[in-house]
Order: structure tokens, then sequence, then C-alpha cells
């Protein structure tokens, strides 16, 4: 019987259900890669993926629920949290989120913003396209006056959670009255579910701006920005540029693999770039199925690279993958305690 996963936004299912198949839910940010993957390891081997694109803030909720065999999120869950609920997580893949828009004569990659400036247009103190403080950082190029519209995740988000807490360490304002998290308070705006529903209101509104992973904007063929980094260097989005971000990344001592790769220091590195994770129980209630997860992404860490390049994602590095194998040895167990992996 043919499955079928009901989800706003992208939730798709992969592949016809059988008895090996795995389900998830969570982030939208690594959809288009998860999808990839899915389709070569169906291929492969014959089992599927049914994987809802919900959002972090659901997935979360739903592998806490125990309705999927796992979650996935953007924003890394703190060693409480995990602890707590019982749950390991772990990287899966990486990539750079990018802001958009929707404005006649801008072509993709032209015009240039900051930290700073994004931030204050999402706290709607910058509402007009060819504001002075806009128009500073464009010498040459033709902005429109025409009104801003704010386009801003409407769900629990792990894509939010990247973009506010890049704006919470570039502009002190939108810290102290926004803050960075998966779902936050909008000032002002129109919100989206999903980088699809984002990307969607962005393309239907003219003077818009949104945020949205990488792969959904160049997909779309939408106009994305430049952004100035930490070393005050503006940056074109590209799989470089994220790796760049996380070459310095401590991941052996962040509890849970939990690193944060927004505004790194370094000429190359894009100020928005995330880790998605993957959220597991560490005591599996269905040995078959938790065996089937990690099957499939050690699948994924030996054969995926080249479809998450192709994406324009970052494939996480050997030396993590093997962590992220001692992790699952160390931590995932069946009923009885044996050692899944």
């Amino acid at each position: 019987m043919a499955s079928l996963i009901v989800g706003v936004s992208a939730a798709m299912a992969f592949t016809t259900a059988a008895a090996a198949d795995i389900t998830g839910a969570g982030a939208t940010f690594p959809y288009p890669i998860y999808a990839k993957w899915a389709e070569a390891y169906k291929a492969a081997t014959g089992n599927g993926l049914n994987y809802a694109s919900v959002g972090s803030g659901a997935g979360i909720k739903q592998i806490k629920a125990k309705t999927v065999d796992f979650g996935a999120s953007d924003k890394p869950l703190k060693a409480e949290e995990l602890d707590e609920a019982g749950l390991m997580q772990f990287p899966a893949i990486m990539g750079g989120v990018v802001t958009i828009v929707n404005l006649d004569g801008i072509a993709p990659g032209q015009m240039k913003l900051t930290g700073q400036v994004v931030g204050d247009i999402y706290l709607g103190k910058i509402t007009k396209w060819n504001d002075p403080a806009i128009a500073a950082l464009n010498p040459g190029v033709k902005l429109p006056a025409e009104d801003i519209t704010v386009v801003h995740r409407a769900d629990s988000s792990g894509t939010s959670f990247l973009f506010t807490d890049f704006l919470a360490k570039t502009n002190a304002e939108f810290k102290t009255k926004v803050g960075a998290d998966a779902a936050v308070k909008w000032p002002t705006g129109v919100g989206g579910k999903g980088n699809e529903g984002v990307a969607a209101n962005v393309q239907r509104i003219k003077g818009a701006i949104g945020y949205v992973e990488w792969a959904y904007a160049k997909k779309n063929k939408m106009a994305h920005t430049q952004l100035k980094n930490k070393d005050g260097v503006f940056l074109q989005p590209d799989d470089e540029n994220f790796k760049a971000a996380a070459a310095n990344a401590e991941w052996t001592k962040a509890p849970g693999f939990g690193v944060v790769l927004t505004d790194q220091p370094g000429k190359a590195s894009w100020p928005i770039t995330g880790v998605s994770y993957i959220l597991m129980y560490k005591q599996q209630a269905d040995a078959a199925k938790g065996k089937e997860v990690i099957k499939f992404f050690d699948w994924a860490f030996a054969n995926g690279d080249k479809a998450a390049v192709e994406l324009d994602f970052v494939p996480m590095p050997d030396t993590v993958v093997k962590q992220v194998q001692a992790a699952w040895k160390q931590n995932l167990k069946d009923a009885s305690g044996k050692a899944l992996y």
C-alpha cells in the first residue's frame, strides 16, 4: 500500500512503504539532499525513507512523541535536553542560509548587505529599498524607492535559528529585542511555512526579502544577496565558503556535536553556515528500525558526498564521520542493551 505523509510544505514520501522502510521528520534545510540520498539508497538497497519536511520544531516534537524513527533539526539540542529525553544527536550535513530579494533590475548576487542592515530591516527600522544604509553598501546600483516586505518563517525552524543567531551576533538591537531561536516574535513581516513557504512568498511579493537554504534559492533561480562576513569581506554563497566556516569547528568539545557555525572568522567563511542534525533514541524499542536508520546514514556518509556537493551542501569531514560512528557504537542500543552498530 502506498505510504502517504501529509505535512505543511514539502512533506514527501520517497518510496512505497515496506517492512524495512524508515520514517523521519523535521528540518526543511537538508530536505533536498535527504530526497536525493533516499532515491539513491532505494535503488542501491531496496529500502526506503519517508521524510516529512515540516521544520525543526515539528521534527523534535515528533521524535519525542515517538511517531518517527528519527527527527531532524538545524538547531542543536543542548546536552540537558538530550539527556532528559533519552536522545542522541549527530551531524548529517552542512550548508548555507542566504538572504533572497524580489526586486526588478537586481541580478542574483548583485546586492550587498550586512548583518547590521538586515537586522534593521527585520526590526522594521529600514522600510525602503533606497534607504541610505542600503545605498551606501551598493554604490552604482539603481535601488527602487519601493517598500520592503519582510518574509520570515511561520513555523519553529532551524533555518530561523541560524538566521537569527547571525543577526543577533551582528546587530546589538536585534539581539536585545528579538534574540536567536528557532521561533521568535518577529516585529514585522509575513510568515511562510518551511523554506518552500518563504521562497514562495518572496517570489510572489515585489519588494520582498527573505531567507532560505542555498539549494532552494539556486534551484528556484532567486536573487540572493552577498553578505559581509566577520572579517569584513562581502561573499557570494558557495560550498567552498561553507566549508571555510566549518574548518575550525571543534566537534569533539561540543556535547552532542552541537556546533554553531554562524559568523565564523576567516576571509572565506560564509556568515550563515549551519549543520543539520539527526535525533534518535539511545534505547531503540524497534532494533530493526534503529539499525536501518544507522545503515541509511552510514551509506550516505560513504556514498552521498557527490550528490551533496552537486546540491551545494557540504559533506561531513571523514574525521567527524568516524566520531559519529563511535558515538553510534557507544550510545545506540536495543532493549537488552546490545549495541546496534
